[in-house]
């Protein structure tokens, strides 16, 4: 019995949402003037995201560690932070609200593979993460997930579905807890 036979795989046109050696050039940039730039150097991390297409707000921290794979396909609101290790799998599109902290070693990914077809097919699904949202270490969140204002996302957490807002949200997959008192 065949499940899967990736010699049938096809990348959908168009999937990158840009030609291969502007993709080609991003990873380079990436892994010289992004990854190896000091520290503090925040502005310039932004900028050159910037220039490749993401949507950058202003007093946006990212750690030099952070993995973006497209960055024309993300979106980070003011006052965002990035921690150390992060990864931002953006084959789909990212958003995230202003105020909002995704700690180091998280994973938020915006795409995966149809299991059920031998062809093994790839397809995108937005991730949106709301603002003042607090993703803590090591959490997963999946494709297509939805993660409303105000919410916790407790450490080594896996979020496979929507988060409602003003939540404190844990476990594997994360489920609502407690409500999140505001300030």
């Amino acid at each position: 019995m065949k499940t899967q036979n990736l010699r049938l795989f096809k990348l959908p046109p168009n999937f990158r949402g840009k030609p291969a050696w502007f993709v080609q050039l991003w990873w380079l940039v990436d892994s010289t003037l992004f990854r190896l730039s000091p520290q503090l150097m925040y502005q310039w991390r932004n900028l050159i995201l910037k220039l490749f297409g993401a949507s950058i707000g202003q007093g946006v921290k990212i750690r030099p560690s952070v993995k973006i794979t497209y960055p024309w396909k993300v979106s980070i609101g003011d006052f965002c932070w990035i921690g150390d290790d992060a990864i931002i799998y953006s084959l789909g599109n990212i958003k995230i609200g202003n105020n909002t902290v995704i700690s180091q070693k998280s994973y938020i990914c915006a795409a995966s593979h149809d299991y059920t077809r031998p062809t093994f097919d790839i397809f995108q699904a937005k991730v949106e993460i709301g603002k003042q949202v607090w993703i803590a270490t090591d959490v997963y969140i999946g494709p297509g997930v939805k993660i409303g204002d105000g919410t916790v996302v407790g450490a080594r957490s896996s979020v496979f579905n929507n988060l409602p807002e003003n939540s404190i949200c844990i476990g594997s997959p994360a489920v609502k807890v407690k409500r999140r008192n505001a300030i």
